[in-house]
């Protein structure tokens, strides 16, 4: 098979180290052009990672480059309303980080171009292409089809602050060239400034779990209670409670997120590193008491050492090619988006 032909939009921080770093690696795809507004930056990452072509913007890349297989475009999530459109239809998939963009109104504008377009559009939620994640939910999967576990009743998410970084931009190549400033798609009609900033601080952190909550229960929910300090968001879905925990406490040299998914007679515990760690996968731990006399049992599997970041890269391929995967498309992270802004409404109820 003739290797897919990548194409990538910024290559800052993110585009380099989460994403930009797997791909040049991968055997099965070669990135043949990038976009970036920094031009000194370009060319040395181009250099670095064998980028035959660099281009000043994500138009000149569009009208240079033709027979794209896909475009991973990473930049700040507050361009995405502006950004995206333009980049759907040029090519058959298109992987962008998430969320799909700064506010609902802007997200439903990317939506209705990617129906248009044909272009699958991916978020980049890469916790779901974590190796534990990806073993847990096959799991989930067999208890749910079987039903020798009973009924899914439970599922809670911590996610505290950490160190997120975990040494993971150690080969960044950084520029002292001034960033060009962009114009952003601002608050939607009737947001006062201060609920904007805070809706974005939001889904800037907690967007993830809000995604991973869902990809978990097999199922939608809906937000039912949101504690006033923000710490706690309450969830329901078709018989399923969800908690998601945010910011209890806090680490400095340690990153401590952790998923626990519950059935009638069985758990599992997903233990998940920080984001940008390198070659090493989370931890699951189950436990099983089918009853009837059956001895209970506790066990873990042992997963391949690949980060979260590179599976991702590797099921975006998988998807370019038809295969499914459990990547996040957009309608879902559209939802996402929607679960925010309830949260940020409930908090503001009396």
């Amino acid at each position: 098979m003739s290797k897919f032909r990548l194409a990538f939009v910024g290559l800052g921080g993110m585009g380099q180290c989460a994403h930009l770093r797997n791909y040049a690696t991968l055997n099965d795809c070669e990135v043949v052009a990038a976009a970036e507004l920094r031009p000194i930056l370009a060319r040395q990452v181009a250099q670095r990672y064998g980028i035959a072509r660099v281009y000043r913007d994500h138009e000149a890349l569009l009208a240079g480059e033709k027979n794209l297989d896909a475009i991973v475009a990473i930049q700040p999530f507050g361009v995405h309303g502006r950004l995206i459109p333009q980049l759907l239809g040029q090519a058959p998939a298109v992987l962008i980080e998430k969320p799909l963009a700064s506010s609902v109104e802007a997200a439903e504008r990317i939506a209705s171009a990617a129906a248009k377009s044909g272009t699958k559009l991916y978020v980049a939620y890469h916790k779901r292409s974590d190796p534990a994640t990806m073993w847990a939910r096959r799991l989930i999967e067999q208890w749910q089809q079987g039903g020798q576990m009973g009924a899914m009743t439970f599922v809670r998410i911590t996610m505290p602050p950490g160190d997120w970084s975990a040494a993971g931009f150690s080969h960044l190549i950084k520029s002292d060239e001034p960033y060009p400033p962009l114009e952003k798609d601002g608050p939607p009609a009737g947001m006062d400034a201060a609920t904007f900033k805070k809706y974005e601080a939001f889904v800037n952190y907690y967007i993830h779990q809000v995604n991973l909550m869902r990809h978990l229960m097999g199922r939608d929910y809906r937000v039912r209670y949101a504690d006033k300090s923000g710490r706690v968001m309450v969830v329901g879905g078709d018989g399923v409670t969800g908690v998601l925990e945010m910011g209890i406490y806090q680490t400095t040299r340690d990153w401590q997120e952790a998923a626990l998914v519950a059935f009638e007679r069985a758990w599992i515990r997903i233990e998940l590193p920080a984001p940008m760690v390198i070659d090493q996968p989370g931890r699951v731990t189950v436990f099983e008491d089918p009853g009837g006399g059956a001895e209970p049992r506790r066990w873990s599997p042992v997963l391949p050492p690949v980060h979260a970041m590179r599976q991702q890269a590797m099921n975006f391929i998988a998807a370019i090619r038809g295969e499914s995967t459990p990547l996040c498309q957009y309608p879902e992270a559209l939802d996402d988006l929607r679960i925010a802004w309830d949260f940020i409404r409930k908090q503001a109820e009396p």
